[in-house]
């Protein structure tokens, strides 16, 4: 397994936790840094993770509109928890980080989505982040 794909797992790990339990994104990635303080053998997959995170805070409102424009009809908030998460993830590679390609960022995503998420979240991110990419 790479380096980022193991950054988008941190990653969707970090927003997962704010999201089910409520809490600030900010101080779950704070929490996240100082654990990963002490585990210099995954500091590659770490400072992935922390840009995406940090990257989904700084355009939260912008992603979750590209999100909401292209969920046909499905509220954010009505989202499996986990599929949200790797809709945010996704659209932060496809449409803020020219150095992942689109397809590696949709791939990734309904990866995760089919491991973690329900029988048809595959399908569902698959979908929502093909119609961003094309929008884009």
């Amino acid at each position: 397994m790479s380096a980022r794909t193991k950054a988008r797992k941190r990653a969707l790990d970090i927003l997962f936790s704010a999201d089910v339990r409520g809490e600030e994104l900010s101080v779950v990635l704070a929490a996240a840094a100082k654990r990963a303080a002490s585990e210099p053998a995954r500091e590659a997959s770490w400072l992935y993770a922390r840009e995406i995170v940090d990257g989904i805070i700084d355009n939260r409102d912008e992603i979750d509109e590209h999100i909401t424009t292209h969920s046909n009809d499905w509220k954010i908030d009505r989202m499996p928890a986990v599929d949200r998460a790797l809709l945010r993830i996704g659209t932060w590679e496809i449409v803020y980080n020219d150095e992942v390609p689109t397809a590696v960022a949709i791939d990734e995503a309904v990866e995760l989505a089919k491991e973690l998420s329900t029988e048809d979240s595959g399908a569902f991110v698959h979908g929502v982040l093909a119609r961003i990419a094309r929008s884009i």
